[in-house]
């Protein structure tokens, strides 16, 4: 299974919850397979999407919106592991991340990561993560659907072919635009939550 697999898989289990997407291909691809306004693209900010969605986790703790995804890879996590004990220290309930692992940098010529020694699942997990493997696309669809079931943080491990899908076209939009598109989308969100709240508490007066 490639990135690009996986992704497909993601899309379709994700299309009404919080996205945040790490950047270079990961966001390229993802936008190719789906763009949609839940889906926050971080592009050149290596190392941040789990930090991202932690925070966005944190603040929607208790509303609609029952989780929120990171979908990151091997090199971006390990320029911030902190983000592991962190998310195992503060627990966020909502919080899932997919962690997309080639164990190389796919954007500068397939160099290896340190992942290709060290469990970065492992590593999850002794920090405090609930952690899921997948291989294929099977895997990880179920994988998923159990993480999305669970208390987070969970964090699915996925293994992947090295290999960047061909033709995809470069996410030439404004920053600035698609986080506020992304805001817009969550504010409505748990908004829409809290209104359908209101109404059955009312009713049960």
């Amino acid at each position: 299974m490639y990135r690009i697999d996986a992704l497909r898989v993601l899309a379709d289990l994700t299309e009404d919850l919080p996205v945040v997407v790490t950047c270079a291909a990961s966001s390229r691809e993802l936008a190719a397979v789906a763009d949609r306004p839940n889906h926050l693209y971080l592009l050149d900010s290596m190392g941040l999407a789990v930090s991202v969605a932690t925070g966005i986790a944190l603040s929607l703790t208790d509303t609609a919106v029952p989780k929120v995804v990171a979908i990151e890879g091997d090199g971006s996590l390990l320029m911030n592991p902190n983000v592991l004990p962190t998310g195992g220290f503060l627990r966020p309930p909502n919080l899932v991340t997919v962690l997309l692992d080639n164990a190389v940098y796919g954007a500068t010529a397939n160099l290896p990561t340190y992942a290709d020694t060290v469990d970065l699942g492992v590593l999850a997990e002794a920090s405090g993560w609930t952690v899921h493997t997948a291989s294929d696309e099977l895997e990880l669809r179920a994988a998923v659907l159990t993480a999305l079931d669970q208390t987070g943080p969970v964090l699915v491990h996925v293994h992947l072919e090295v290999g960047n899908a061909a033709d995809i076209p470069k996410l030439l939009v404004n920053p600035v635009v698609l986080g506020r598109r992304f805001q817009d989308w969550v504010t409505a969100r748990a908004a829409a939550g809290q209104e359908v709240v209101a109404t059955v508490e009312e009713a049960l007066r």
